[in-house]
């Protein structure tokens, strides 16, 4: 159960995954954001300095972490009192071969070797819920790590990689499949089933697409990257909404928004059938003003944009 202790600080226990130092929200001294280009960095940015919080967005255009001297260039750049948040990867349509994960391993360990020249005040790194193998429960923080491919497992790498460097404090999240509408990453969801309604009036499912998801709107996932950065949250927090859809339900909600409703191309499916829920007592109850943005709205959101 997590409590509040006497300094304002929010704990579970002697084996505590996650701790909120900061009761009342403090601007970070500067906020250093790798991969500021992507997804999620873009939002993250953009919510940061709607705030007034002093950033340093990096793109791999202005820090490529594969870089000759890559470590020399960030430690450089680096403060003692920085929050550095590490969205920087090669994504999984880039390959999820072993030498895209070798790349992806490299970025985590000369960010690694960045840190131990400069440690700074706090470090968030943006995981996946990947990690976690399909159960039949809610996934909750306590669930053992168990990735099924290359990608997923080198998230959990750098999660380990991070938890060993002499850096001060390291807040982990492992977000959900994120609806985006500048997602390039074509995933199987909401984002491709909009894509594919506006390009050809067809949406197209593996089997009756009775798979269920937990999806989250990715200005959700920043705003919670600054609530974690404004009150200092050190541990590991799952990013998700709490509740889960049939990808056939999903595919409703965005063929409502087309004037000729999309035709719905059912396929063989690739794999067996997996569900994924969360429970996000432990997220709402560190933030408890959280309020999540509805699927509908946030689908609506992606299509208008």
């Amino acid at each position: 159960m997590i409590a509040f202790d006497h300094d304002g600080e929010v704990a579970l226990s002697e084996d505590s995954l996650i701790r909120r130092h900061s009761i009342l929200p403090a601007e970070p001294s500067r906020v250093v954001i790798l991969g500021a280009r992507g997804v999620i960095g873009q939002p993250t940015v953009e919510r940061l300095k709607a705030d007034g919080i002093p950033t340093l967005a990096l793109g791999s255009d202005s820090m490529d972490l594969l870089a000759p001297g890559a470590v020399t260039r960030l430690s450089d750049l680096l403060r003692p009192d920085d929050s550095v948040v590490m969205l920087a990867a090669l994504t999984p349509d880039r390959g999820r071969d072993v030498a895209t994960m070798m790349r992806n391993v490299q970025m985590g360990a000369n960010l690694c070797a960045a840190l131990d020249r400069c440690p700074v005040a706090h470090v968030v790194y943006i995981s996946s819920d990947g990690v976690y193998p399909f159960v039949d429960e809610p996934v909750t923080e306590d669930c053992c790590a168990s990735p099924t491919d290359l990608y997923r497992a080198m998230h959990l790498v750098r999660e380990r990689m991070l938890a060993h460097v002499n850096t001060g404090l390291l807040c982990i999240l492992r977000p959900t499949q994120i609806c985006a509408a500048a997602d390039t990453h074509n995933a199987y969801g909401p984002n491709r089933f909009l894509v594919e309604a506006t390009a050809k009036d067809t949406i197209t499912l593996f089997g009756e697409g009775e798979e269920i998801r937990d999806h989250i709107m990715v200005d959700d996932v920043a705003e919670i990257i600054r609530l974690c950065l404004v009150h200092r949250v050190e541990g590991l927090l799952n990013v998700a909404t709490g509740r889960s859809l049939s990808f056939q339900a999903v595919s409703d909600l965005v063929a409502r928004h087309f004037p000729a409703r999309p035709q719905i191309i059912h396929i063989p499916r690739l794999v067996p059938v997996t569900h994924r829920r969360f429970d996000v007592s432990r997220l709402l109850t560190v933030f408890p003003e959280l309020r999540f943005t509805p699927i509908e709205e946030g689908i609506a959101a992606v299509h208008s944009a």
